[in-house]
């Protein structure tokens, strides 16, 4: 089975004003698992593509739904202290999660086969 990630919670295009919001990666996470933008400043995390727009508590980043993209440093080091499933990369094509998956954008492996795909059309 092939799963279906929703890049930033975009399932029909993208879909700026909307993307990272909360409420809409609640909505999405019923049906689909999300990649989400991360930051950690002032002791919080921040959902936000290009810098933190809205604060999450603890308990929504450790949603089993989530693959959390670490946008700043502080944020990687805090999720991986909280373990959140999180992943980290700059200009990598791959990048390994803290739960042993290669993200590869768009596809996802896990024990070396395709396990799913992000888009923004799902």
């Amino acid at each position: 089975m092939i799963h279906t990630i929703a890049h930033r919670g975009n399932t029909r295009g993208r879909v700026i004003s909307e993307e990272n919001h909360p409420q809409k990666i609640k909505e999405v996470t019923r049906h689909h698992y999300a990649e989400v933008d991360v930051w950690f400043k002032e002791n919080s995390y921040w959902l936000g593509h290009d810098g933190p727009e809205y604060q999450v508590s603890l308990d929504f980043l450790r949603n089993l739904k989530l693959f959390c993209h670490a946008k700043n440093i502080e944020a990687l080091h805090q999720m991986l202290k909280d373990d959140i499933h999180c992943f980290w990369h700059e200009r990598d094509y791959t990048s390994m999660t803290s739960k042993g998956f290669v993200w590869k954008y768009p596809e996802v492996y896990k024990d070396g086969k395709l396990w799913g795909v992000c888009s923004d059309w799902l």
